[in-house]
């Protein structure tokens, strides 16, 4: 019931929504501990802090540093603070939690009662988390950031990602400035291109894209670097990496990632779950008679839905093994219709992301045509 009072509100005023609070809890807090909201800045936090009684006790700024939120949060141990997802959520919400905190962190692109009004401020930002979390913390569609060592992990992944895009776009370049002036370099492997392209260079371009090539050499000799230590850490911190690669096209980056962004292989009761967090499932849109099927929702971490497609795209291209996985993309692809190939590529990469989380939490070995029917039987009798 509190759910639906407030979703029929999307654009509500500030005072409107506190009528709301207050009336469904008429002579009964919502919760006994004091509620905190705090918009998060990059320099300053703005806080708004509620009482048992949800009346505003405290409207302050807080510097954003591990100091200062030390001595501002130390005095209101076991309250509620309601955050946001942004780039200083993670060490902060692990800050406040160690302080003995109750941290909500919401998630920004469901809360269009903060994002969609005609008077936004900060303070009014603050305030509004804070009335939310105390009317219904459920409301705020909390998200759980991955731990300290995964995050560091992580950026591991991110920081080879980024070189990559940034030596593309150099090879693009030195490929478009030689076709410029009627030439064309010869095919190669991106990680040979600075020796190939260096011996076929026209002779008034070679002065200006020599320190490019330069700078290609040492981009791919740092993403090798990057790749061995991909290699290390996966076979001596995480092997159950071990487990997911033998799919044709899950290597060790997609296999790393996987682990490191679900974290927890019991996060999730259902496989099929895992579809839905990495964004690869269709919109839904259901009036009535009428049930819309509309594009994949692209929640969750672009990286890692990026390198499932692009497993996916490997595993239904010509070097893909036969298997349960190709037959299933080959035959949605055989329909037709309307970006038929497209479709079976975001299927396909759904259902591997739901193989890959059952690999990993039951420890199973990868059968190319697995079937489980038969197995069943088989197990019963």
């Amino acid at each position: 019931m509190r759910r639906l009072v407030l979703a029929s509100c999307d654009i509500i005023t500030r005072s409107t929504l506190t009528a709301v609070i207050l009336l469904h809890y008429k002579g009964e807090p919502a919760i006994n501990n004091i509620t905190i909201g705090m918009d998060l800045g990059d320099k300053k936090h703005v806080v708004c802090v509620l009482d048992k009684t949800g009346h505003a006790i405290d409207n302050c700024t807080v510097d954003n540093n591990q100091e200062s939120l030390h001595t501002f949060f130390s005095k209101y141990k076991e309250a509620t603070v309601a955050i946001e997802a942004s780039t200083h959520s993670p060490w902060i919400s692990r800050q406040l939690a160690a302080l003995g905190l109750h941290v909500l962190i919401g998630n920004p692109r469901k809360l269009r009662v903060i994002w969609d009004s005609n008077n936004k401020t900060d303070v009014r930002d603050a305030e509004m988390l804070a009335r939310i979390a105390r009317f219904d913390p459920d409301l705020l569609y909390p998200i759980t950031h991955r731990g300290k060592q995964s995050q560091i992990d992580l950026e591991l992944l991110q920081a080879r990602d980024i070189l990559v895009k940034n030596r593309a776009n150099l090879i693009n370049h030195v490929r478009g400035s030689v076709k410029s002036l009627g030439s064309r370099l010869p095919q190669c492997s991106t990680n040979s291109f600075h020796h190939k392209a260096d011996d076929h260079l026209p002779a008034e371009l070679h002065a200006t894209l020599k320190p490019v090539l330069g700078i290609i050499e040492e981009l791919t000799t740092q993403i090798k670097a990057f790749d061995k230590e991909i290699e290390h850490i996966s076979k001596e911190r995480f092997p159950e990496t071990e487990l997911l690669r033998p799919i044709q096209g899950v290597g060790p980056l997609t296999a790393l990632a996987f682990v490191l962004i679900l974290e927890d292989s019991e996060r999730f009761e259902k496989s099929r779950q895992v579809g839905s967090f990495v964004g690869l499932t269709p919109r839904r849109d259901q009036s009535g008679e009428v049930d819309k099927q509309l594009r994949i929702t692209k929640a969750g971490n672009p990286y890692l839905r990026r390198l499932l497609v692009s497993a996916a795209q490997y595993i239904l291209g010509p070097f893909g093994e036969d298997c349960n996985l190709k037959k299933f993309g080959l035959r949605l692809a055989a329909r037709g219709g309307k970006n038929a190939k497209r479709r079976a590529v975001v299927a396909v990469a759904r259902k591997l992301a739901v193989l890959l989380h059952r690999l990993w939490r039951h420890g199973e070995v990868y059968d190319p045509f697995f079937k489980a029917q038969p197995r069943l039987l088989a197990k019963a009798a």
